[in-house]
């Protein structure tokens, strides 16, 4: 009995909660991480490289035969993917580099205190000068 507690503190806590919601949200912002790279950033690159289109590269090792498939290494999935991946590591830092600018701003800046605040100081200080 005292496994199945342990195991619902811990499937309960805050942080494992936040982790599944963090990569459900993740797996759903790599489709449209995936969407951009392959329908907004990679279309321009491909005209910039004059029309290349990696993904179709492959070297046949043995050729088709009846209803049996080709056997081919598709490389050029594979370089595609790697371009995707430098595309998107690359967004990344920016959005992260950007987000801590914004955060080292912030903690520049203090933050004036409320006037309840300001109202327990004047207390305190006060109580202070009475000693």
């Amino acid at each position: 009995m005292g496994m199945i507690k342990e195991f619902k503190e811990f499937a309960i806590k805050g942080n494992v909660v936040d982790m599944a919601v963090g990569i459900i949200i993740g797996a759903a912002f790599g489709k449209i991480v995936s969407s951009f790279v392959g329908d907004v950033v990679m279309p321009p690159i491909g005209v910039l490289l004059g029309g290349a289109d990696f993904s179709n590269l492959a070297f046949t090792i043995k050729e088709a035969a009846g209803e049996v498939p080709a056997v081919v290494i598709g490389y050029g999935k594979f370089i595609q993917t790697l371009i995707d991946f430098a595309i998107i590591a690359f967004a990344i830092f920016i959005a992260i580099k950007a987000i801590n600018t914004m955060k080292r701003k912030e903690e520049e800046t203090p933050a004036e205190p409320s006037s309840q605040d300001k109202l327990l100081m004047e207390i305190r200080d006060l109580l202070k000068e009475r000693k």
